[in-house]
């Protein structure tokens, strides 16, 4: 079985590409601009689970260059039997401050970027009866979040799309899923000082932040056989944030 985890050179994506090598699975990291870091944990999970894994330059908000890395990754390591759409990017920013580049760099890359994927993704899927995507969201796709309205929409979006393709590709025997997960502590809360970070301790039930771990666990979970009669649905691991 091989996995494509788009955006996976570090954070969520990275902790997902070491969980399903630790499952057997061949491994395909994407990166966009991270070359270095996504060798480096293609090298770490060949030696590390001895399973094929290769690193994959793609940006995955342009369609041709999507088809491109399909191409490459066919050519390596085989056909694509679980995709994890996890390639996102956020900014915090008034709404009235969100210029037309950043909206479609927001959009362009967690949505476009999984209906690309998914679109060349699914052909091989539908020949096999087999398959499973799983779209990776986030809590703020499901209630909106004030000045991210950008990246509340586009992985919104990607709920919607969740859903719908679940319905349209169930009878192939392919199963689409999506995880949504709470505040994790990766590169994207660098921005954050001390004090909000506590805050957002504070708010979850839990009372602890995520980890990319805790995210991989479900990634891998909802790809598996125990999840073999779920489809179309949103799991939200965020400790409680939203309920």
């Amino acid at each position: 079985m091989t996995v494509l985890i788009t955006g996976s050179s570090r954070g969520i994506g990275a902790a997902t590409a070491r969980a399903f090598a630790a499952g057997g699975y061949d491994v395909a990291v994407n990166y966009n601009k991270n070359r270095d870091k996504a060798e480096a944990l293609a090298l770490e999970l060949r030696e590390k689970y001895n399973v094929l894994c290769e690193a994959f330059e793609g940006d995955v908000s342009d369609s041709a260059s999507v088809k491109a890395m399909f191409e490459n990754i066919r050519k390596s390591i085989g056909e694509v039997d679980v995709l994890v759409n996890n390639a996102g990017v956020s900014s915090q920013k008034l709404f009235t401050d969100i210029s037309d580049s950043e909206w479609r760099e927001c959009v362009g890359v967690s949505l476009d970027g999984a209906f690309y994927c998914s679109r060349e993704a699914l052909p091989h899927m539908i020949r096999e009866k087999s398959g499973v995507i799983i779209n990776i969201s986030s809590m703020w796709g499901e209630v909106g979040a004030s000045c991210e309205a950008h990246y509340s929409a586009a992985k919104s979006g990607l709920i919607g799309l969740t859903k719908a393709l679940a319905k349209e590709v169930g009878p192939s025997g392919i199963r689409v899923n999506c995880v949504a997960p709470g505040v994790v502590m990766t590169d994207m809360m660098k921005s954050f000082d001390a004090q909000t970070v506590e805050e957002l301790k504070e708010d979850t039930p839990l009372c602890r932040l995520g980890t990319p771990d805790d995210i991989a666990d479900a990634v891998v979970f909802l790809a598996g056989d125990r999840a073999k009669f779920i489809t179309g649905q949103v799991l939200s691991v965020n400790g409680g944030f939203v309920i």
